[in-house]
């Protein structure tokens, strides 16, 4: 099988004092294969665009391409502007790597692997799927317990089984996001929900990896209340879609299987 055309794409948002480590965090065996990192700060206030930039002149990394929206989009409507470049690219991957370090580059080889065997559409990276892993990387209990609800009420309105919904650690076959219409969804946080739904929905394999967390310094955007609301009332919707069709087409409803790995030691 012909390697998979790899590219990472870095979402920033006034990362300026995370951005260069993460970048160069990223293993050798994945900077080596992939044919593009790609960042796309979203009109930050600091100087998270001209770090970037003056880390690939200096670094001089000709894989690294260094991009600014000139209106702040949103979370989510940042990943949209990023999906479509690798859709526009050609890729055959993207993955999704954030600018503030909380999400460990370090993993990406492991999570690289589903594409690489064909066995994946996306692969979702959860800090949720090892007991007590993620408390023990410094996750607030709040945001643990927040996480636990919110992932148990979804997963019984959608039928999934997925050990969380709310890590931005991902990545996707660029095949898989042009069937997805990601340009219709929200461009806030609750984006991340909307499109792991309309994988879901299309019968795409979603593969589940358990990977590190990690709390810094990194400052959180969300606002979590309506965070939470949106969450709920979008996998609502894929509830009702979901009785609809039950009832369109009476039978067995085929819930794509989510597989799990576990982290090699």
């Amino acid at each position: 099988m012909k390697p998979p055309r790899i590219a990472i794409f870095i979402i920033a948002y006034n990362a300026v004092n995370h951005l260069i480590k993460t970048i160069s965090r990223i293993p050798k065996e994945t900077y080596d294969k992939v044919e593009e990192i790609f960042v796309i700060d979203d009109c930050s206030t600091d100087n998270t665009y001209y770090a970037a930039l003056g880390y690939k002149h200096q670094q001089n990394i000709n894989k690294l391409t260094v991009h600014r929206n000139e209106k702040n989009q949103g979370y989510g409507g940042n990943q949209k502007v990023g999906y479509q470049y690798a859709i526009d690219r050609g890729f055959d991957v993207v993955a999704l790597v954030h600018g503030d370090g909380q999400y460990a580059p370090e993993a990406l080889p492991y999570l690289i692997e589903p594409f690489e065997r064909g066995e994946a559409d996306m692969v979702f990276g959860s800090r949720m799927s090892t007991r007590g892993a993620a408390l023990k990387g410094g996750m607030p209990l709040y945001k643990f317990f927040g996480n636990k609800i919110l992932t148990y009420v979804q997963n019984r309105l959608s039928g999934l089984a997925l050990s969380e919904y709310h890590s931005g650690y991902r990545l996707y076959s660029v095949e898989a996001l042009k069937k997805v219409p990601f340009e219709s969804f929200t461009n806030t946080w609750h984006f991340d929900t909307q499109i792991i739904l309309a994988m879901a929905e299309r019968g795409m394999r979603i593969v589940e990896r358990p990977i590190p967390t990690y709390y810094g310094d990194e400052i959180c955007h969300v606002n979590g209340i309506p965070y939470a609301l949106n969450c709920i009332l979008t996998t609502y919707r894929f509830y009702q879609n979901r009785q609809r069709n039950i009832l369109s087409y009476p039978g067995p409803c085929d819930i794509p299987r989510i597989q799990s790995g576990q982290l090699s030691t």
